[in-house]
């Protein structure tokens, strides 16, 4: 069968091309790809080649994808044709996909929700390695998808109050609409605020720019024994850092909170397993306790990638959720 991926054949260049689909086989499942979201973080940092990210080209981007099983290996138990799915899969039509990275989508929440639910568990591993208790401050540095995710979860675990920081009046709307409890500019007078609303800085402080220049302004907005939480994937370095004043002798705790630092089969307190992660936002978004329909900005046809990436290239502060359709998509068989 002839289906349709996205390609990035060279930094900042975006096509879609024609694939061939294997059989299945074994324990592998075809699913077909309603809906595909983009990370714009992450996948605009490696379409152009920032630091930090693989050299090599073509690449074949995607994060998370929602569908419907249209055909099972002979060793498949847990789903059949017709089941909906959620998968950490690439930007196609169709995909191949072993029967254990597929997670069943409750039936009553939308795909354009459900979709979302790998970046709500990257952001969630976060939360979970910061140890939020009822009443701690926290500050979360940067609104953008991953950012405004993080802002929700901190809520939810008992942060108080809830703060965003962020120089786009863009990105800082979506934090109210989403529910945090105060929003700031980092270029008023940071450092004095935050300490007005935590009384005296904040407990726990979220990184979730990917500026290396945000780190060090992470540390001077923690309390004295706060923590600090590395959770946007940083491009490049920093040498401004004052670990005397600013680390040292706050006694600061600084987490790496990498999505890839996880149990590879049984969560713990504070490290769950990505599939334990991510089957849990899916029961979040059911349950209405995470807001995720406001941050859906764009939407195209999976055959219009290159226009959705052009957003990302521009650098537009407008464009959080971007989703590619790829349910009215033709495909055919050879």
């Amino acid at each position: 069968m002839k289906s349709y991926r996205v390609v990035w054949t060279e930094p900042k260049v975006v096509k879609v091309e024609e694939w061939e689909v294997p059989e299945v086989s074994g324990r592998q499942v075809l699913v077909r790809t309603r809906l595909s979201l983009i990370s714009p973080g992450t996948e605009r940092a490696w379409l152009l080649h920032l630091p930090n990210t693989p050299a090599t080209f073509p690449q074949y981007p995607g994060y998370c994808a929602v569908g419907e099983v249209l055909e099972v290996g002979e060793q498949v138990k847990q789903f059949k044709k017709g089941d909906r799915v959620a998968w950490a899969g690439r930007h196609a039509a169709h995909a191949i996909v072993n029967e254990d990275a597929l997670l069943p989508v409750p039936s009553d929440l939308p795909d354009e929700e459900a979709v979302f639910f790998r970046l709500i568990a990257i952001a969630l591993q976060g939360i979970r390695k910061a140890r939020i208790e009822l009443g701690e401050s926290v500050a979360v540095l940067g609104a953008g998808l991953i950012g405004l995710l993080a802002l929700q979860l901190a809520k939810l675990s008992g942060g108080f109050p809830v703060i965003a920081v962020d120089l786009s009046e863009v990105r800082l709307k979506f934090a109210h609409e989403v529910g945090v409890d105060f929003v700031l500019r980092p270029d008023e007078d940071l450092n004095a605020r935050i300490s007005e609303l935590t009384e005296g800085g904040a407990h726990v402080v979220i990184e979730a720019t990917g500026n290396p220049e945000a780190i060090p302004l992470a540390f001077k907005l923690a309390r004295r024994m706060g923590r600090v939480i590395l959770l946007g994937s940083t491009r490049g370095e920093t040498k401004s850092v004052d670990f005397y004043n600013d680390v040292h002798r706050k006694g600061l705790l600084i987490v790496g909170a990498h999505d890839s630092v996880r149990p590879q089969f049984n969560s713990a307190p504070g490290f769950w397993t990505a599939r334990d992660d991510q089957a849990l936002a899916l029961k979040l978004l059911a349950a209405h306790r995470i807001k995720v329909a406001p941050l859906i900005t764009h939407k195209f046809s999976g055959m219009e990638a290159p226009k959705a990436y052009d957003l990302l290239l521009s650098n537009d502060m407008s464009a959080l959720g971007i989703l590619l359709d790829w349910s009215s998509v033709e495909t055919h068989t050879a």
